[in-house]
Order: structure tokens, then C-alpha cells, then sequence
């Protein structure tokens, strides 16, 4: 019996689904799971890797039984926009803080859509980083500087 992949698209995602769950399976299990009550530091990597590779395992099925669209070619770029982001939300945090490194990540991020429009994106931003810093900083206490040491925070 020949199995064919009728959607590309579902199979490759599976298969990433698939290799980062049993990844994080992998590194996880040289610590203590732990119960649900008290949680050791592979309880989460070891549930969520299961349950992504359960998601993937489901989605390579899927990609046998129904038919759906081919992989279209793939940009390098999107992912490194999206990366890069939170590598420079990072390197912003201390310096300029928590508002201006959220603002700086989201409008990064947003702009490796098709759909990216500035107003939308700065309103997205403003309202994300006003409400993390009530969250985070007033809220929960947080040790994040909400404006930075070069903007005298």
C-alpha cells in the first residue's frame, strides 16, 4: 500500500509540530517531572511536548487523508523579523525599558505581515505596553524598569 500526502502544507507543519515536541520530551527528561500538584522542571517541556507532538502526529494524518494546498516557496525574512524582534525587545529592555522595548518589539514583529498598517501596529503597541507595565510593573511588582536608564528611569 503506497500512502501519498495530499497536503503538503499540513505534513511539513506536523513534522516541525512532531520534532519540537519530542525535543522537548528529549531535553526535559533528565529532571524530576514532578506531580500536577507540585511541578518539577520537566512537567511543562515534557506535557507540552507530548501535546505538540500529538498536535503534529494528527496533522501528518490529516495530510494523508484530506487534500489541501501545496508549501508555497518560503522567505527567510518573516522569521528573522519575528526573531529579531525578541532579540531586540532583550537588548531594549534595560536600557530603554519595558515601554519602549515592547513598542519596538511589536511593530518589528507586525511589520513581516502582508497585513501590516502603521495605524493598527502603533495602536497595537501603545495599548500592549501600557498594559504590561500596569500588569507587570504595578500589579505583580515586578523588578522591570518601565522607562530605562537612558531615558533617566
Amino acid at each position: 500500500m503506497q500512502v501519498s500526502i495530499r497536503s503538503p502544507r499540513d505534513f511539513w507543519t506536523g513534522v516541525i509540530f512532531a520534532a519540537v515536541g519530542v525535543a522537548a520530551v528529549y531535553f526535559g527528561r533528565d529532571h524530576p517531572m514532578g506531580t500536577a500538584m507540585r511541578m518539577g522542571p520537566a512537567y511543562f517541556p515534557t506535557v507540552l511536548g507530548t501535546l505538540l507532538a500529538l498536535i503534529g502526529l494528527a496533522l501528518i494524518l490529516r495530510a494523508v487523508i484530506r487534500s489541501g494546498p501545496p508549501v508555497e516557496a518560503f522567505t527567510f525574512w518573516k522569521p528573522v523579523l519575528v526573531l529579531g524582534s525578541n532579540v531586540l525587545f532583550g537588548l531594549l529592555l534595560r536600557p530603554l525599558g519595558l515601554v519602549v522595548a515592547l513598542v519596538a518589539l511589536v511593530l518589528v514583529s507586525a511589520y513581516a505581515s502582508e497585513k501590516f498598517r502603521w495605524p493598527a501596529a502603533l495602536a497595537l503597541a501603545a495599548g500592549l505596553a501600557v498594559s504590561s507595565a500596569i500588569a507587570f510593573v504595578r500589579l505583580l511588582g515586578l523588578p522591570i524598569p518601565i522607562l530605562g536608564t537612558w531615558l533617566g528611569g
